[in-house]
């Protein structure tokens, strides 16, 4: 059965950096978008940043764009998200997502399987 597994998360001061890392099994890991997701407590989950599977094409937020930076290492079956210069407004749930082929990259209903998630505090 595939599954996502992200670490990394925690708790980091404002302007501070944390990298995050989502682990795939399988094998078909090389052939889909991935995607960073995010869920602040009593808010939607939202759209942070997505990767292509081979040309490595990335899209972000607004809001992250500049400061995130999301990387994947097909041969590790991994993709990463780098986060600097963060705030308190980037605290949140961390998930990674398999987006299904065809999907849409902002909505959440095109990712077919997602990660247990991990937790970014960023403190002021």
């Amino acid at each position: 059965q595939v599954q996502l597994v992200e670490s990394g998360g925690g708790l980091v001061q404002a302007g501070g950096s944390l990298r995050l890392s989502c682990v795939a099994s399988g094998r078909t890991f090389s052939s889909y978008t991935m995607g960073w997701f995010r869920q602040a407590p009593g808010k939607e989950r939202e759209f942070v940043a997505d990767i292509s599977p081979t040309t490595g094409s990335t899209n972000y937020a607004a809001s992250v764009k500049g400061r995130f930076t999301i990387s994947r290492d097909n041969a590790l079956n991994t993709v990463y998200l780098r986060m600097n210069s963060l705030k308190p407004e980037d605290t949140a749930v961390y998930y990674c997502a398999k987006r299904r082929l065809g999907g849409s990259r902002e909505d959440t209903g095109s990712y077919e399987l997602w990660g247990q998630g991990t937790q970014v505090t960023v403190t002021s």
